[in-house]
């Protein structure tokens, strides 16, 4: 029988947003939390403030 990877779904959430009172875009993805326990930050667009920021990984 296989076994249970170490990959789970995380959303990704826009931080500069919450802080202009936008409306913050949100993105899905995996990651390996054996290989990356920390949260993840990557920059991706936000289509309400029409420039890429720093989305943060949401619990």
């Amino acid at each position: 029988m296989a076994k249970k990877g170490a990959r789970v779904i995380i959303t990704l959430e826009c931080t500069e947003a919450k802080k202009e009172g936008r409306p913050a875009s949100r993105y899905t993805t995996t990651k390996n939390k054996q290989n990356h326990p920390e949260r993840l930050e990557i920059k991706k667009y936000n289509p309400f403030l029409r420039r890429h920021t720093i989305h943060r990984e949401t619990r």
